[in-house]
């Protein structure tokens, strides 16, 4: 497939999906795709746009949300990764993952980069465990920064 095409067309998406949005070398922004409106492709993310805390200090917001916003929002960038479906079965979406969306919206979400980032968000939506495994591939490198400051109470 050319480039130009290939620009314009987008992957073939299923309600429940992870759809990953790669933000630089280490890290990605997850949502879940949430379906279709009026023509607007929708995903349900953990963000913390809007809200009081703009600044995470030490990896946590402490008001965030999971919002629904139009895929081309979070970015023109992205790809399918429903990472765990080899070993952990993907919830049915209309009877248990729209219903737990539609229940956590709105709600204030504590994000922590280590325990609830959007990653955590979107494999708990979809598989009902939370897993991240950008953070567990980072984690051995940024623990020993973070050790350093909790030894000297400064987190």
């Amino acid at each position: 497939m050319g480039q130009s095409l290939q620009k314009h067309s987008s992957p073939m998406l299923f309600p429940g999906d992870i759809v990953e949005y790669p933000r630089n070398k280490y890290f990605s922004h997850f949502a879940v795709y949430y379906g279709e409106r009026d023509g607007i492709r929708y995903v349900a993310h953990l963000t913390s746009r809007d809200s009081d805390s703009k600044l995470v200090l030490f990896g946590r917001a402490l008001r965030s949300q999971v919002k629904l916003d139009p895929m081309e929002l979070l970015g023109k960038n992205y790809k399918v990764n429903n990472m765990l479906d080899d070993c952990i079965p993907a919830r049915d979406f209309h009877n248990v993952v729209k219903q737990a969306i539609d229940d956590t919206m709105g709600q204030e979400v504590t994000f922590d980069i280590l325990f609830h980032n959007s990653e955590h968000q979107a494999t708990f939506f979809r598989y009902g465990v939370k897993k991240s495994e950008q953070i567990e591939r980072i984690y051995e490198h940024i623990m020993p920064a973070w050790k350093k400051l909790f030894e000297k109470k400064q987190l």
